[in-house]
């Protein structure tokens, strides 16, 4: 069946007959082909995976009904639809972000071996940096993350969010700017998070509060996340003793049954915490110096999803 796309432009025109088999087997293999591309594109502007997935199928049924023999570039092309799409749906997620209960966090992804061998791809889908990104306006947002984390060029850029190249230009200038005064000062290796991560384990299995204060930050952040579905603290919580004290109370009080292991999340390591040996949090950081000054506790079980099994990210 032939689907036209809801919205076209000279560039992105609706297919006037049904396509030949060759056209549609061309369209699956080119979307294929970039599919883990489009869901990075999509979850690194919208934060979530089951809204990045739903984006992916948008763009699936806008590229199905393409005539593909307009088509200079599929990459480019695929990307502009995805990234109209994800726009279209962050207001959609801004409006359920404002009667979020308690904190919003980035849905966390089990990431594949080779998302944490490309460095900056793992930087740029980090909790730390995903929380950052937040920050953005949507367009902000979306030329960032096309420019500095896929590299297009301006022209392409300006096709897919419907701005002109000069303004993207000034767009991208504000946000690097807007990001560089809040991102983490640095990358952090694996190394670094494992033995931060290892610390803080120790501490939290053994009950010890000093090397817990020790691994914090004294300006340390915590978030969670329940989503108004589980416990966790609605506002975020500042300070290393204030931290130390709930993370030991809150982990200590369900000791019998609760066990922490590590976990490869967002490109970065992480700790999962499972409770009568079910999946109840995943536990990302944010590094700088040596030390945690932020801790990101996500418990909403629609956001664990994508815990279950490895999800392959791409540039």
């Amino acid at each position: 069946m032939r689907v036209t796309p809801t919205r076209t432009d000279e560039r992105e025109k609706p297919v006037t007959s049904e396509p030949s088999g060759r056209e549609r087997d061309g369209a699956t293999e080119a979307f294929v082909a970039h599919r883990n591309l489009l869901f990075t594109v999509a979850y690194e502007m919208l934060g979530s995976a089951a809204d990045a997935e739903d984006v992916l199928q948008e763009t699936w049924l806008r590229w199905a009904g393409v005539d593909l023999t307009e088509v200079r570039d599929r990459r480019a092309y695929l990307v502009r639809i995805t990234t109209r799409q994800a726009l279209n749906r962050l207001r959609t997620l801004g409006r359920r972000k404002e009667s979020y209960v308690g904190s919003w966090l980035p849905e966390p992804l089990l990431t594949t071996p080779d998302v944490a061998e490309d460095v900056e791809l793992a930087d740029s889908v980090s909790m730390a940096m995903m929380l950052v990104l937040e920050t953005l306006t949507p367009t902000e947002r979306a030329v960032f993350v096309l420019r500095e984390v896929f590299d297009l060029g301006y022209d392409e850029i300006a096709e897919a969010v419907e701005k002109s190249p000069a303004a993207v230009r000034q767009i991208a200038h504000r946000a690097r700017a807007h990001v560089a005064a809040r991102r983490p000062r640095g990358v952090v290796s694996a190394a670094e998070s494992r033995q931060a991560l290892d610390a803080f384990r120790r501490a939290v299995e053994t009950g010890d509060l000093q090397g817990l204060l020790d691994i914090l930050s004294p300006d340390v952040v915590l978030l969670g996340d329940g989503g108004g579905v589980k416990q966790a603290v609605l506002r975020p919580v500042t300070g290393r003793d204030k931290v130390a004290r709930l993370v030991l109370g809150g982990l200590l009080k369900h000791a019998a049954s609760l066990s922490l292991g590590p976990a490869q999340v967002n490109g970065y390591p992480a700790l999962v915490v499972h409770l009568d040996g079910a999946l109840d949090t995943v536990v990302a950081v944010r590094l700088d110096e040596g030390r945690i000054t932020g801790l990101y506790a996500v418990r909403n079980p629609e956001k664990l999803s994508h815990m279950r099994r490895e999800t392959a990210l791409r540039r």
